[in-house]
């Protein structure tokens, strides 16, 4: 099969075309021809060796994918034929993957691979910590860092559907724009105007009730001002860096919670819990089109060094996707 391989760590030319042995699937597997995968950024950090696949996984990058099974293994609810999209923990970029049976998902009715491929990494990490963490409710306020990213555009679009008021930063008016266009509220241009002071001013002061974000770093601090009492901070991100400081005065004073996670070394037991929570809860959201994933650009799966200096420009509204 045609996959893309890391030939070592750097720049997005060392993603290279290669031919590599077709994978076997393993007990609990099914095998899986690839339509199409979601680009996201822990591959840019796989490929620039700062984020290594966990034990036992494909060194091939990608982290999600949809397709059509084409060697069932014998599973109980999967047939060959079945059309499908899936959360891996690797492997992605390339023309078969093999997948746990419990990771994969019906692609929801009427919607093509191209588009069906952009949902599990994003659907999966939205879910499990803004709703399963920090347990955000109907007529709760969330402010999400990254509007118009993959994980921002689909919080966005989740906590619209189910009732919660969304705020959101963005780095341009035109991406603000955006942001609105897909269900915030009210948008802030990071760049133009400090994003606590404009919380404040939007919610008359009392704040937000959970902040979803994906930079870490000195937003830490600032997350932090924004939060009303029993608020709660999940971080799902460190795109602006792993370190910083708060005052904590005010967790204690405002009874805060500060949490976090990562997906990929979850058990498959633990992700198939939540693609069972998503096929139960979401699922029926995206069939009737209420939301869906926005997908920036398609490439072919040979171009995957381009997809991912375009993820890498700051220009993407959602998500790049690459095809076979």
């Amino acid at each position: 099969m045609l996959a893309i391989e890391i030939s070592r760590p750097g720049g997005p030319d060392v993603l290279t075309p290669v031919e590599r042995p077709d994978p076997t699937p393993r007990a609990g597997e099914v095998l899986v021809r690839v339509e199409a995968a979601g680009v996201n950024r822990p591959d840019l950090m796989q490929r620039l060796g700062k984020y290594p696949p966990p034990p036992g996984a494909s060194d091939i990058p990608g982290l999600e994918i949809a397709g059509t099974i084409v060697d069932a293994n014998g599973d109980t609810r999967w047939r060959e034929g079945n059309r499908v999209c899936a959360l891996v923990a690797g492997g992605g970029y390339a023309e078969l993957c093999a997948v746990p049976a419990l990771q994969c998902l019906p692609i929801p009715v009427n919607m093509e691979a191209t588009r069906a491929a952009a949902i599990p990494e994003t659907y999966f990490t939205v879910w499990t910590n803004l709703f399963q963490r920090a347990r955000l409710r109907a007529g709760e306020r969330v402010l999400i860092h990254g509007g118009t990213s993959g994980i921002g555009s689909t919080a966005i679009q989740l906590a619209r559907a189910f009732g919660a008021i969304a705020y959101a930063t963005a780095g341009s008016d035109e991406k603000c724009r955006a942001c609105v266009d897909i269900g915030a509220v009210s948008a802030i241009n990071y760049k133009s105007e400090d994003f606590v002071t404009a919380i404040a001013r939007l919610t008359n002061d009392e704040g937000v009730d959970v902040v979803l974000d994906i930079i870490g770093g000195d937003y830490l601090p600032r997350n932090i001002g924004c939060l009303r009492m029993d608020g709660r901070l999940v971080q799902v991100g460190l795109i602006g860096g792993s370190k910083s400081e708060i005052n904590l005065r005010l967790v204690l004073q405002h009874r805060l919670t500060v949490t976090g996670s990562t997906l990929r070394p979850r058990s498959v037991e633990e992700k198939g819990a939540i693609a069972r929570e998503l096929e139960a809860k979401v699922w029926p959201l995206l069939t009737r089109g209420d939301i869906g994933p926005i997908v920036h650009a398609t490439l072919p799966l040979r171009e995957a060094a381009a997809a991912h200096r375009l993820l890498e420009s700051g220009e993407v509204i959602g998500k790049v996707v690459l095809t076979n």
